[in-house]
């Protein structure tokens, strides 16, 4: 383990949280929240403290390797994590500290779920802070430094270690030969994405503050709203179907995004991971609409709010328009499986991935041809590629890890004694970083009735969800912090 090169990367990354928490300051100056600037000035001492601390580990080897790259993801997001819920606790904002690291936790991680009752009181630069960690959670901190950090030595390999371990899905590819150059092209569209979004809700007459936090939730499919009624406060058809139709495209793998832009269409549109979240997304649509038909005035009302709904929850976003906790069980129980299932790997969505769903499927498909032709050679292909064996070993030890986690985790938050749907609702939000749930962690209702014991557990099930397990649990693997005895680990000595 290259530990100065672990502590210098972990530097780089305070320093990239102290020039971000500097916007919100300069808001909260603006709006004459002075007790505010005092919060987030004295977190920007305190980051920029252990952040050059940190610096002055200087590696002589920058080399850096898998574990490496997976210990300073997850260390990363708890640093990041820790320091950024102190404007909360400094503010006076959030006064329990279980509390502050749970919300801060579910901004970075694009969950949306909150402990809060009442954002409306909350000074305006704490929530331009609360909104825009969806935002930088969305597409990967790890992945901005790279995009924007001077390169070191490490070399490509070793960048695509720390991109790797962030990104979501059960691959990482490179758009390009280079991996710096791809994180550019990534933060490039996905810059370009919320630029048009923000425009298109300024245009529909929401204010500019309104229009960038709800960007934020929507580019980083995160959902923390700066209004009780989340989306229901602005009753305007085309700022919703603005904010749905942005959702379903955060939702796609940004790779899809890309090849449009080179021009290779057919590519594109023959996609099988995106035909099958775009086939999953339409038909629940269509079936919500019929469901819900007698609870609205007109099908388009319907129709819109199923649209919304879907879109939100799909893509785990967790925007709400209308309380789906009074829709019939049909409606809610298609919700719940679009929990677990998810957007698409390579997105800024959360859940197990469209992706991982097409490989299991077709990996059932392999088994089933096998047992009737023993004899055959049989493969698992993905847009006409043969997929690799440790790619769906991967997928699989995936699925069985996160039933895992998800059941544990289900037990503990149970000793609490709320009612089953509650408690199931508030794991399957939090692991697959959607945001409400249902019953008491509903759309109208909040996470502020479980114990400190169940928010740490569901913060730490919102950091697994984002990280997708692996990275997390290696923190806690003694082989993972070892020098083993090679030549690599004495060159990194």
């Amino acid at each position: 383990m290259n530990r100065r090169m672990v502590g210098y990367l972990l530097g780089q990354l305070m320093l990239v949280e102290l020039l971000v928490l500097i916007p919100p300051m300069f808001i909260s100056m603006y709006c004459g929240e002075w007790h505010a600037v005092r919060a987030f000035l004295y977190t920007i001492l305190l980051v920029a403290a252990g952040g050059l601390a940190l610096l002055r580990l200087k590696p002589q080897n920058k080399a850096i390797y898998s574990a490496e790259g997976f210990v300073v993801t997850a260390l990363g997001w708890v640093l990041l994590s820790f320091f950024g819920g102190l404007p909360f606790f400094f503010s006076g904002a959030i006064t329990n500290p279980f509390d502050c690291f749970f919300e801060i936790v579910s901004g970075f991680t694009t969950t949306g779920a909150s402990i809060l009752s009442d954002v409306e009181v909350l000074p305006k630069g704490i929530l331009f802070w609360r909104s825009f960690t969806h935002w930088l959670g969305g597409m990967g901190v790890l992945v901005f430094l790279l995009a924007v950090a001077p390169g070191h030595k490490s070399g490509e390999g070793h960048d695509l270690y720390l991109m790797r371990a962030e990104s979501p899905g059960p691959a990482v590819d490179k758009l390009t030969s280079k991996i710096r150059q791809s994180a550019k092209i990534l933060y490039a569209i996905y810059i370009g994405m919320s630029v048009l979004e923000t425009v298109l809700l300024l245009a529909g007459g929401m204010p500019l503050f309104d229009s960038l936090c709800n960007m934020f939730g929507t580019a980083g499919t995160g959902g923390f709203s700066i209004k009780n009624a989340s989306m229901a406060a602005y009753p305007s058809f085309y700022l919703q179907g603005v904010v749905t139709v942005f959702m379903a495209l955060f939702g796609v793998n940004f790779t899809i995004f890309y090849l449009l832009l080179i021009r290779e269409f057919s590519q594109a549109l023959h996609d099988e991971e995106l035909r099958c979240y775009l086939g999953i997304m339409l038909g629940s649509i269509a079936l919500i609409t019929i469901n819900v038909l007698p609870h609205y005035k007109t099908w388009f009302e319907a129709l819109h709010h199923a649209a919304f709904q879907v879109s939100s929850v799909m893509t785990t976003t967790g925007y709400a328009t209308t309380d789906f906790n009074a829709w019939p069980q049909l409606s809610k129980t298609i919700l719940v499986l679009l929990m677990i299932l998810g957007a698409s790997a390579g997105s800024t969505g959360g859940g197990i991935k469209s992706a991982r769903i097409v490989i299991l499927f077709k990996s059932v498909r392999k088994e089933i041809r096998r047992m009737l032709h023993p004899r055959a050679v049989q493969t698992v292909q993905m847009n006409g590629k043969p997929l690799e064996d440790r790619i769906i070993k991967g997928v699989n030890v995936f699925m069985a890890v996160y039933f895992c986690v998800m059941g544990v985790s289900f037990l503990l938050v149970s000793l609490d004694d709320f009612d089953m749907i509650t408690n199931l609702t508030a794991v399957l939000s939090c692991l697959n970083n959607i945001g409400p749930g249902l019953e008491l962690v509903g759309p109208t209702g909040n996470f502020g009735h479980f114990s400190n014991f169940s928010k740490l557990v569901l913060t730490a099930d919102m950091l697994l969800g984002r990280l997708e397990i692996f990275p997390m649990l290696l923190l806690f693997s003694p082989t993972a912090w070892k020098c083993r005895r090679d030549i690599r680990c004495r060159k990194r000595a």
